[in-house]
């Protein structure tokens, strides 16, 4: 007798404090399309998960924060992530590159080989693509498979309807698309292993598994 799998679990986490955040709505509606495919959606606003600035001694001193202890378990029991992420001048909010500094001391390293989607939101016409091209960086560093199509909303503040859909007819299809795409990636690797699970190395990793294949390639 076989078993039905269990559907894919997604942490959707809105990289923003401002409750108003165009950001978070991005997550939100995020949220909903993974929903729509019959897959679940884990909704994780950051300021949930309250964490000081990483400090060694604290660290040292105190072990880690609750906040990073419950991302962790978060990103644990999912089996992918997406990150909704402001720009800041460019580049990545500080509180968001503070929370994966913190997450990523935890070992085993939550990060490791999750697949990841990443999108933005920003009034400016970049939409906050700068800062997500930056993202990329220590998220792939700590062995994350961030997906080649990124999401940007440029104008956003006039970007979403009343109900919470994309304004623009096209950009909400495309937004659908690039959703679903990463959601087959991701049933594609958990239900069929026909990814190799080691893809990145990251400073600190000491598992020495060899690489024996790269579907990737």
């Amino acid at each position: 007798m076989t078993t039905e799998p269990h559907p894919l679990r997604v942490l959707v986490i809105g990289a923003a404090l401002r409750k108003g955040s165009t950001n978070i709505r991005l997550a939100s509606l995020v949220a909903r399309l993974i929903n729509d495919t019959g897959a679940t959606a884990d909704l994780a606003p950051l300021y949930d998960f309250d964490m000081p600035l990483y400090n060694g001694d604290v660290e040292e001193a105190h072990g880690l924060p609750p906040g990073a202890l419950a991302l962790c378990e978060r990103l644990r029991s999912s089996d992918a992530f997406v990150i909704a992420s402001p720009e800041y001048n460019a580049s990545v909010p500080g509180v968001l590159k503070n929370a994966i500094d913190w997450v990523s001391r935890i070992r085993p390293q939550p990060f490791k080989t999750k697949h990841a989607l990443l999108v933005s939101a920003s009034p400016s016409m970049a939409g906050g693509n700068r800062g997500l091209w930056v993202l990329r960086v220590p998220l792939e560093h700590l062995g994350t498979r961030v997906y080649p199509d990124m999401f940007s909303l440029a104008k956003a503040h006039e970007g979403f309807t009343e109900s919470g859909d994309l304004a623009d007819p096209g950009l909400q299809k495309r937004l659908t698309d690039t959703v679903r795409g990463f959601l087959s990636l991701v049933e594609a690797d958990t239900r069929y292993g026909c990814l190799q699970r080691r893809w990145y190395e990251f400073l600190g990793d000491r598992t020495g598994a060899p690489v024996t294949q790269r579907a990737e390639d």
